[in-house]
């Protein structure tokens, strides 16, 4: 991911995405760079609109956004259940639960 993200702060930058360039990122942000790698990318991203790409794939996720927070709302039910059936199940003592495990081993 820091290959690609390496890009990103480039294009963000108004630098252009080229195998040296990625490679100085890289570097100082402290991961070893594999010039493989950036050639991969820099192959894949050519001839790409970037400013398009992001457009298309944020697009999803703020559709997204809201059908993820409705079951937040039934979550502090869930909560609520989850915390009446722990005030309904006895406590059990250290020595108790340590004798119900001594019976697994015989």
């Amino acid at each position: 991911m820091e290959y690609v993200y390496s890009a990103m702060l480039l294009h963000a930058a108004g630098q252009k995405i080229t195998d040296a360039n990625i490679k100085k990122v890289l570097t100082a942000a402290g991961v070893k760079a594999d010039d493989a790698k950036i050639k991969a990318l820099t192959a894949s991203l050519e001839g790409v609109n970037i400013d398009e790409a992001i457009k298309t794939a944020a697009v999803p996720v703020a559709a997204a956004a809201p059908a993820a927070a409705a079951p937040a709302e039934g979550a502090s039910e869930k909560k609520k259940e989850e915390k009446k059936k722990k005030e309904e199940e006895p406590e059990v003592s250290e020595e108790e639960a340590a004798a119900g495990l001594g019976a697994l081993f015989g």
